[in-house]
């Protein structure tokens, strides 16, 4: 039987849980609940966001701490810094997951397991740290799906279309000298 990524990445919240709650050794908590997994992709996945949410902690907490300095971070949700901890590691340190993919999949995690509002502040969090990842040239992404090309706006897409309008124009112009009759003639009523 085939798990989703998503499954996965509740099943290592539920690790990094009871890893918190219990005090127990990492080995033993994911002994007891990644079981089910048998492919070895998917287990090394697993393992490999566990060892450097463990390793990182304090390091992956001072990005949590610094995008809500007017919080206590003990005050936040658990739940909700967990799903945090891991969308920061897959920001930093899986090359080949989208940031959109790694911030929706914290988003839709965080609403089924969390508060009302944890999904927007799930949001919040990721995007503000993706962002700054950005800026300082440390997010390092590659693969399919990964290119970030700039959209047009409506201003821009509208000068693209007056820019061809106007170019239509002045081409029916140079053929039908009457059509450049009517261009001055509107020119001339609008200026009255």
């Amino acid at each position: 039987m085939s798990i989703s990524r998503r499954e996965i990445r509740v099943k290592i919240m539920q690790v990094l849980y009871a890893y918190e709650m219990t005090g127990e050794p990492i080995e033993k908590v994911k002994g007891d609940i990644l079981t089910n997994i048998s492919e070895n992709d998917t287990k090394v996945f697993a393992d490999d966001m566990l060892k450097f949410i463990v390793e990182n902690d304090e390091m992956i907490e001072g990005i949590i701490k610094d995008k809500v300095q007017h919080w206590e971070i003990e005050r936040m949700a658990f739940i909700d810094r967990i799903i945090l901890k891991i969308g920061i590691t897959e920001l930093l340190h899986f090359a080949e997951i989208p940031p959109k993919v790694t911030i929706n999949e914290a988003i839709d995690i965080a609403k089924e397991y969390c508060t009302l509002n944890s999904g927007k502040f799930v949001n919040g969090i990721l995007d503000a740290v993706h962002e700054d990842l950005k800026k300082s040239g440390k997010l390092n992404k590659t693969g399919r799906g990964l290119l970030n090309l700039k959209k047009k706006s409506a201003n821009e897409l509208s000068g693209v279309k007056k820019q061809d309008a106007s170019k239509q124009k002045k081409e029916i112009s140079k053929d039908d000298p009457k059509e450049d009759l009517k261009d001055n003639t509107k020119d001339t009523s609008d200026k009255k």
